[in-house]
């Protein structure tokens, strides 16, 4: 039987070079590759600790093929060890969290907060 795991996350951004700056900046995320693509857009692929990030304008319509109807990535959650000081450095950078941190029954502790381009993005520090 095949084994599967997560390749990349792919953002879509009308400015992916000041997207890519915010989690290089915020989370030391390193940029691996910027990829011109036809019709003058780029690609920004980004490693974050082993996760890799793609960042790309919006497809032309022609290639568009997501469903139209708004589904597709909802959220995507970012860990880290120490949240209550990752919290302090985001908002003394502006961030603005739409959930503050709550811990969870397995003592979890996780919070939501708003990207670049209004991505919601979950902030995790999990217990063990």
């Amino acid at each position: 039987m095949p084994s599967y795991g997560c390749d990349h996350i792919h953002l879509v951004s009308p400015d992916p070079l000041k997207t890519a700056q915010f989690y290089e900046r915020m989370f030391k995320a390193k940029r691996l590759r910027v990829t011109e693509v036809e019709g003058g857009g780029v690609h920004v692929q980004l490693d974050l600790n082993g996760l890799k990030l793609v960042v790309a304008n919006p497809r032309v319509k022609a290639l568009a093929v997501t469903a139209g109807d708004g589904c597709g990535i909802e959220h995507f959650g970012i860990k880290t060890d120490d949240i209550k000081k990752t919290v302090g450095e985001l908002k003394a950078a502006g961030v603005k969290f739409v959930q503050e941190v709550v811990e969870g029954h397995s003592g979890t502790k996780h919070g939501f907060f708003l990207g670049p381009d209004n991505m919601l993005i979950e902030l995790l520090e999990r217990k063990g």
